[in-house]
């Protein structure tokens, strides 16, 4: 199973009426959050069978805009394992009741959806120490009966890779191709830096890996 998490986008400042908070529309940044996301994910061709939401209105505001992005027809379902005061047995009570779906996308709220995405990667009962951003996108995929964290995706490298793909892809018309564009770019660059870094790191002379190796070790602050 695939499952993409995705934290509501802005949506101004809180309100102190709890009922009132609920119905907390995106403001215009979120509108714009949402609807870049989606649209790299449809470039990435992020397909799923079923989208779910918090009931609050920013969350179902931001599953509804990535949806439409992303060619998603289907029901958009609301759970209330997805509410802000959620517990994690909640959440995969859920994931069970979606069970047979090979991809889903989940829209929620912190603190908690950034605990159940760092507890569902991590093993043997820990949680890895994850924070999602607001408009920020995470997927998640099992690999051998245990969920494995393929890569997170937040407004600001959203934005870099839109930014990327109209530079790159200047004669094309569709803002998705050029949203995809700029990602696959930006990750592109990031693996051949991280190759010219390991290729100078074996380039290095002999005498040299000898000399460091006799160094005394030191702690790092």
């Amino acid at each position: 199973m695939i499952i993409y998490f995705v934290r509501h986008a802005s949506a101004g400042q809180k309100k102190l009426n709890p009922k009132k908070d609920e119905k907390r529309p995106l403001d215009n940044e979120g509108v714009h959050q949402s609807t870049q996301i989606g649209r790299i994910l449809s470039a990435i061709e992020a397909n799923v069978d079923a989208v779910i939401s918090s009931p609050l209105k920013r969350a179902t505001q931001t599953a509804a805009l990535v949806a439409n992005e992303i060619g998603y027809d289907g029901k958009l379902h609301l759970e209330n394992a997805l509410r802000p005061e959620a517990k994690y047995d909640h959440f995969r009570d859920m994931l069970r009741k979606y069970s047979k779906a090979e991809a889903l996308m989940v829209v929620g709220h912190n603190p908690n959806l950034s605990e159940f995405l760092g507890r569902i990667v991590a093993e043997n009962g820990g949680r890895a120490h994850i924070d999602l951003k607001k408009g920020a996108a995470a997927k998640v995929e099992t690999e051998q009966k245990r969920y494995v964290l393929n890569w997170i995706l937040t407004p600001r490298l959203a934005t870099a890779a839109a930014d990327a793909g109209i530079n790159q892809s200047s004669g094309v018309a569709d803002g998705s191709s050029q949203n995809g564009a700029g990602l696959k770019l930006l990750i592109s660059t990031a693996t051949d830096k991280s190759k010219d870094r390991k290729s100078k790191k074996k380039k290095q002379p002999q005498a040299a890996a000898l000399t460091i190796k006799s160094r005394p070790k030191t702690s790092r602050k």
